[in-house]
């Protein structure tokens, strides 16, 4: 890390004097300006919301600001002293820390393990460590076992090891990259009661999100970017409701509410009788063109091992699964035609659905093949045309075939995704978490792609969103522990309204136990 000694400007009259102020920086790919001359101060004891859409460069500032990624121009200054960092080791080192979307950690160690890794203190004293460990785990209400292994841990659990990771470093601001994508509501309260114990104790939190409502419930402070600019800056207490705040942030009024129009209901596509495998123990529905079926439940009640069931990563241990008139293995053992077939949107869009290093033509093609082949050669002209045509149609930005996938933010590699499954006029659809971590814009635009694709196809929607589950579904299937609590359509308004009981597992009309009616 190097450092001059050529002060800051103080940048405004704000009597909280900044631990860290953003000078003048600006970032671009290519043609793509992700960050354009913004300047910003984060103070102690503050919570900052930096809000704006997919694509918005919250988070290229933001991994400027950890060392992950360095300015084109423009400085960053530590107590008030100009500093250069080259890795995030350097501003590690100046107390300034992220937790990623994506964590970084070794899963087949422990937590103890992970925190301590990277750490240059000499000589190891695991017992200490443990104990500092839980230390600070109680102090933020971080509750995590130092001696668990990474693998055993749900996503929420592993959060919490890579905030502690930057609390034992002692980190004096901590950066959060959209952090409640991957937790449950309970979690995501007791996510927001650490952040809230951390600024009490003079930290400087910065909480990149594109959702209304959490940066309503949780910042004190909130800055708008659009387009790489910083386009609104307010206190909390001058904040405008959501729905001006969502103007703001996407630069116009929201588009009209998402109606659900019916659609006429066609063939049977997909039937499970007492389907079973790992997590899923006898489940049954069926699926028709023309329906949303929306599975609801809080992550990890076996949504995801029936997703890899019904998707062929997971071969059922009973039960009847039949899909487009074929069983399990009638369906997944013989060649299928790519199109008028069954295709999969998984929660995973960086990791499972596309290959980031590969330019947007590769991922495109990538479960197309078939459809670009010239006698045993791929057609690379014709691959071509196809992604530039989808690009256009789904507003993918920047509208580049050549430009890596990995570059694209989270909601214009989603849009690809939807565009790549859809080009293959599939009658069949799984769509996991398809929203996830995605602008209101761009999750609208979503929902308003799958709405359209009912006439020749049936959608199976996996979700941990109730709101999502609400918009989408003509009939719902309530997962908990394995099982359906119930399946229903949504004219049955009590059992609608009663969804949220059975997200606990109670069924309506149930009587609660003592303890639960206490609770």
């Amino acid at each position: 890390m190097e450092q001059n000694h050529v002060a800051c400007n103080g940048g405004d009259r704000d009597e909280i004097r900044p631990v860290v102020r953003l000078e003048g920086i600006s970032k671009s790919f290519g043609p793509v300006k992700a960050n354009n001359n913004i300047t910003l101060n984060i103070r102690p004891t503050r919570i900052k919301a930096l809000l704006g859409e997919n694509g918005a460069g919250k988070s290229t500032l933001m991994s400027i600001l950890a060392g992950k990624s360095r300015p084109d121009s423009g400085r960053i200054c530590v107590d008030g002293l100009p500093v250069q960092f080259r890795s995030p080791k350097d501003a590690l080192s100046a107390g300034i820390g992220m937790v990623y979307q994506h964590f970084m950690l070794v899963e087949a160690m422990s937590v103890a393990q992970n925190i301590l890794l990277g750490q240059e203190s000499g000589i190891i004293n695991p017992r200490g460590m443990g104990r500092r460990v839980r230390e600070l785990a109680a102090r933020y209400g971080l509750d995590v076992n130092p001696d668990a292994i990474i693998r055993d841990l749900s996503m929420g659990e592993r959060q919490r090891v890579e905030i502690l990771k930057l609390l034992y470093r002692d980190c004096r601001v901590l950066i959060f990259d959209e952090p409640t994508a991957v937790l449950t509501p309970p979690e995501i309260a007791q996510l927001f009661d650490a952040l809230r114990r951390m600024a009490v104790d003079g930290r400087a939190i910065v909480f990149i999100s594109h959702k209304m409502k959490e940066v309503l419930d949780l910042a004190n402070e909130v800055e708008i970017l659009r387009r790489g600019e910083i386009v609104d800056s307010f206190l909390r207490e001058d904040v405008p409701d959501e729905r001006e705040l969502a103007a703001r942030m996407i630069g116009r009024s929201p588009e009209p509410v998402i109606e659900l129009v019916p659609v006429e209901k066609g063939e049977e596509l997909l039937r499970l009788e007492n389907a079973r495998c790992e997590k899923v123990d006898g489940v049954s529905f069926s699926l028709r063109r023309g329906e949303v079926l929306a599975v609801a439940g809080v992550a990890g009640n076996g949504q995801k091992e029936l997703v890899e069931m019904l998707t062929g990563r997971r071969e059922p241990a009973g039960g009847v699964l039949n899909i487009l008139g074929r069983d399990w293995k009638g369906f997944f053992h013989t060649p299928v035609r790519q199109k008028d077939g069954l295709v999969y949107i998984p929660e995973d869009r960086k990791g499972l659905a596309t290959c980031p290093t590969l330019n947007l033509i590769d991922n495109f093609v990538l479960t197309n093949r078939l459809s670009f082949l010239n006698g045993p050669f791929m057609d690379w002209k014709r691959g071509e045309a196809a992604t530039r045509e989808a690009i256009k149609e789904f507003n993918v930005h920047p509208p580049d075939p050549m430009v890596p996938a990995g570059s694209l933010s989270g909601g214009n590699l989603q849009k690809l995704v939807i565009a790549r499954e859809f080009y293959r006029k599939p009658k069949l659809i799984v769509a996991e978490n398809p929203t996830q971590g995605l602008d209101i814009s761009a999750m609208e635009e979503v929902w308003r792609r799958i709405l359209a694709v009912r006439e020749h196809a049936g959608i199976l929607l996996v979700t941990s969103d109730l709101t999502e589950a609400m918009t989408l579904a003509d009939t719902f299937a309530v997962m908990y522990g394995g099982r359906f609590i119930d399946v229903f359509p949504r004219t049955d308004t009590a059992k609608v309204e009663a969804i949220g009981l059975m997200l606990a597992g109670i069924k309506p009309g149930e009587k609660l136990d003592n303890k639960e009616a206490e609770a």
